[in-house]
């Protein structure tokens, strides 16, 4: 009896805090209960097959994703390359044009194919995420700018720039690279972006495109490649295109860059409805994949997408744990970094399932299927198809652990910073070295602290000639920091090898880390350093510079 009345009470007092449940509170478990795995997976489905539609109209033109949502709403055999555009470089009064993320490739493959096609999504309620709205239209002006004024220097200079422009022009394009008084440098935006916003960015373009001249950019590579000036069009679920109308992109008076927003606008989810199943539809679900994905990566979910979405939703959980946890062991079998995915159970209330929360490894998959398009002349297949980008003629490479298990036949020597897993190898120490380096966000000095080990294992390696390969979790962070340590100590201006004597002569400053980073992101176009990092980086060689003799 004692026990039955005080399971009453305490479901009494259970009933009491509901009743007193605040909007926000219960608009969050809404909201929870509607973000359910298969409805994201669908809803990102739905997504992909809009812009699939968009991307048939325009077929010579390459599908590139922004990094990391875009990935989710295209199959990988239909991307030709990757962007990384940040939304944080478009937001109100906080706009910029970042080195670190220059995106180079992007402009010699639409000026290669005549436009490009980008593709990412919002959860934000808006038709177009900020990277798309203004941080993109930015960087198309500053990239106009840069070019106009690189011709205008050498008709000046009377420079052989005109000649070879003509000579990479075929006879009948020859006379889109004639002058600059037809290319349009002027800022493009959406017309919803306010005057005044327009004027504040129009106000701060000559001053990055001095800081893009001033990073040691390959500016005459892009006005050789550039017939016409980049401009930005914008096309979300919203927008209407009469398909017997649609413009022949080689008509335009510039270089397309179309932005496809893949959801529909909108802040609440609505219900759906297949032959089969019902389900929400959740605008921009393929942002935050660590919230909800459970370990499924976009080249995951497309290989078995017939089987996740005809599952339905009550088997869509299982299935998702069995496909990570099979890749799990296959690329354990291979030697490939493969840690296990942990999701914790959900929790019941009175309210049904709260949602679950986990920790997830998210793996990036190579995902062109044309790897001849996006790819520098430095870059190399192994026979797995995995990728390793060779910096310039430095003897140095940068690569990711989970994917070059099978590739490390061509390297000499191997620098692992991957703090989670080792490579097979059966060489001395003289030849590979583990630094188990982790990310800022999970130690502040882990790279600081383990980079003079790094740069004096690169020296005597580097002096004896040997080929060296920097390789970290993702390839895109830690490693592409090291290399612009080792880059930045070792070797001179013009990237050649002289053991740090041109470093003991000159002056360490941001800018010159700047025009090094620019250069290894040249080579390797998936770099995506963070911030923290570089910081170390910087710290790193004020302290070298501090030590050395007066």
């Amino acid at each position: 009896m004692a026990a039955a009345a005080a399971a009453a009470a305490a479901a009494a007092e259970h009933a009491a805090e509901e009743g007193t449940l605040s909007i926000y509170k219960a608009a969050r478990r809404i909201k929870r209960r509607e973000s359910t795995l298969y409805n994201a997976l669908r809803s990102v489905a739905d997504d992909a097959a809009f812009v699939a539609e968009i991307a048939a109209l325009w077929p010579a033109l390459p599908l590139v994703a922004n990094l990391r949502c875009g990935l989710w709403y295209a199959q990988p055999r239909s991307l030709a390359a990757t962007c990384y555009f940040k939304s944080t470089d478009g937001h109100a009064g906080n706009w910029g044009f970042s080195t670190a993320r220059l995106n180079l490739h992007l402009a010699l493959l639409a000026g290669e194919r005549g436009g490009c096609i980008i593709v990412d999504s919002t959860r934000k309620g808006k038709r177009f995420p900020d990277s798309m709205a203004k941080t993109i239209p930015i960087w198309c002006c500053v990239l106009n700018r840069a070019i106009q004024r690189h011709r205008l220097q050498a008709i000046n200079q009377g420079s052989g720039l005109k000649s070879e422009m003509s000579a990479v022009a075929s006879n009948g394009d020859a006379e889109e690279y004639s002058g600059s008084s037809n290319w349009d440098s002027s800022v493009h935006l959406p017309v919803w972006v306010l005057e005044t916003e327009k004027n504040a960015i129009e106000g701060r373009i000559e001053e990055w495109t001095d800081l893009f001249e001033s990073c040691g950019a390959d500016i005459h590579s892009l006005a050789l490649g550039l017939r016409k000036p980049l401009r930005p069009l914008w096309i979300s679920q919203n927008t209407r295109i009469w398909l017997n109308e649609v413009p022949d992109h080689q008509l335009w008076d510039f270089t397309p860059i179309i932005l496809i927003s893949a959801s529909a606008s909108g802040t609440v989810a609505t219900q759906r409805t297949s032959s089969e199943f019902s389900w929400r539809y959740i605008p921009g679900a393929g942002d935050d994949e660590e919230s909800w994905a459970r370990g499924l990566t976009p080249t995951l979910f497309w290989k078995h997408s017939y089987d996740l979405l005809d599952g339905g939703p009550d088997l869509c959980n299982q299935l998702v744990a069995d496909i990570v946890e099979k890749d799990r062991v296959y690329r354990a079998q291979r030697g490939e970094h493969s840690p296990q995915v942990i999701v914790k159970h959900a929790k019941c209330s009175s309210h049904g399932l709260e949602p679950y929360t986990g920790d997830h490894t998210i793996i990036t998959q190579p995902m062109n299927s044309n790897p001849s398009t996006i790819a520098p002349a430095n870059t190399q297949y192994s026979n797995g198809g995995h990728v390793v980008f060779w910096i310039g003629t430095s003897n140095l490479a940068v690569a990711s652990t989970m994917q070059v298990a099978d590739g490390l036949a061509d390297m000499d020597c191997i620098l692992n910073c991957d703090s989670t897993s080792r490579l097979p190898s059966s060489s001395s120490e003289d030849s590979y070295l583990e630094l188990p380096i982790v990310g800022s966000k999970d130690e502040r000095f882990s790279l600081l602290k383990n980079l003079p080990k790094a740069v004096s294992f690169a020296k005597k390696n580097l002096i004896a000639g040997r080929k060296m390969l920097l390789c970290c979790q993702n390839g895109e962070d830690i490693s592409i920091c090291v290399a612009l340590a080792i880059i930045t100590r070792l070797f001179s201006d013009t990237g050649c090898f002289d053991c740090g004597e041109s470093f003991m002569r000159r002056d360490i400053t941001k800018l010159e880390m700047r025009k090094r980073l620019v250069f290894i992101c040249k080579y390797a176009i998936n770099a995506r350093p963070s911030r923290g990092n570089l910081r170390q980086v910087y710290g790193f060689l004020c302290n070298e510079k501090e030590q050395l003799p007066c």
